[in-house]
């Protein structure tokens, strides 16, 4: 790091434009600014400028502001959502971060939707580094991030690949958790693998990132009790349909999480707070472990071996209930 020493005089003296300038020139872009006692400093070349007298009252606080609105992680993150989430964003930003200083183009595994609907968001915020996503389809639930200067994201490559695996499946048809679970005994990471299309007696389709299309080439030989076997297509031949629901009310006293996917799976309240203690419960991908967790419009229910709902409308009725729309997943 290099030091540049500001020349003798008074705090009065000193043009705070020049400093303020430095610190919206960082907002501008995707740089840190800290703020050291009367110390400056900010990473783009870098360079560190130390200051003679402290800053102003009202030159600091814009200075703390733009720390706030693009250095500190903590503070872009802050309402995202559960710690996992949060961390998960946080890695990202500054993955993206990375890219910006070093002008290149970097990629993150295969994101869960709040993971990657939060990364956008703040992404978006950050002026020189840009993101697209790719999943493989235009409905696809798990994508990956490619963080880096727009022009650089033009020219990236795909960065998923699809694969079919096929077999005899007309006796012996085989779930998703069926192709997860021989794709996950392979030894391959649940963070490299995308979304599973199952096809029925065709088998599934599935996304994966490239450089493990050949290894599972070679390991996957079962689903199940069936033998398989897979091979590279290409995305273009992905067979993708929008998912079926059935649309439903129902009438609760609260929004817990409990209540809610009782009635939504028409399970027993007590078999579901079961359920809820055995970790077979998910709210927006994370595992549920507070029966009075509360639930609110687009969040996601997951039950396993039961199936996924979506939360819609939800009003309150002239008796102090909540009338909320179920969207289950077929």
């Amino acid at each position: 790091m290099c030091t540049v020493r500001a020349p003798a005089m008074t705090a009065a003296s000193l043009a705070a434009h020049s400093i303020l300038r430095r610190a919206v020139h960082a907002i501008l872009a995707p740089r840190s600014i800290e703020i050291n006692n009367n110390k400056l400093s900010y990473y783009k070349t870098p360079r560190f400028i130390p200051l003679k007298t402290r800053l102003s009252s009202s030159a600091l606080g814009i200075c703390h502001l733009a720390q706030a609105m693009k250095g500190d992680v903590d503070v872009l993150v802050k309402g995202v959502g559960d710690k996992s989430t949060i961390e998960a964003v946080k890695q990202i930003i500054e993955k993206a971060n990375r890219a910006s200083l070093r002008r290149e183009v970097l990629h993150t595994d295969f994101l869960l939707p709040p993971v990657l609907k939060e990364s956008m968001l703040i992404l978006e915020k950050l002026a020189d580094t840009k993101a697209i996503a790719q999943g493989g389809y235009p409905q696809a639930e798990r994508c990956r991030l490619s963080v880096g200067y727009s022009e650089d994201l033009m020219t990236a490559p795909d960065i998923v690949a699809a694969m079919s695996i096929t077999g005899n499946f007309g006796f012996q048809p085989c779930s998703h958790g069926d192709f997860l679970g021989a794709i996950l005994g392979t030894g391959i990471a649940r963070e490299k693998l995308g979304d599973i299309l199952v096809q029925g007696e065709k088998g599934a389709q599935i996304l994966i990132v490239p450089e493990l299309v050949d290894f599972l080439t070679s390991s996957l030989d079962k689903v199940g009790n069936v033998p398989v076997s897979c091979k590279r297509i290409p995305l273009l031949a992905l067979e993708y349909e929008p998912p079926r629901t059935k649309s439903f009310k129902t009438v609760e006293a609260s929004l817990r999480v409990d209540a809610i996917a009782s009635a939504g799976f028409k399970i027993s309240r007590s078999k579901l707070v079961d359920m809820i203690s055995n970790g077979d419960v998910r709210l927006n991908w994370a595992t549920v472990t507070k029966n009075n967790t509360t639930v609110s419009t687009g969040d996601i229910i997951s039950v396993s071996g039961k199936g996924r709902l979506q939360i819609g409308e939800i009003n309150s009725t002239k008796k102090g209930k909540f009338s909320v729309e179920l969207i289950r997943y077929l």
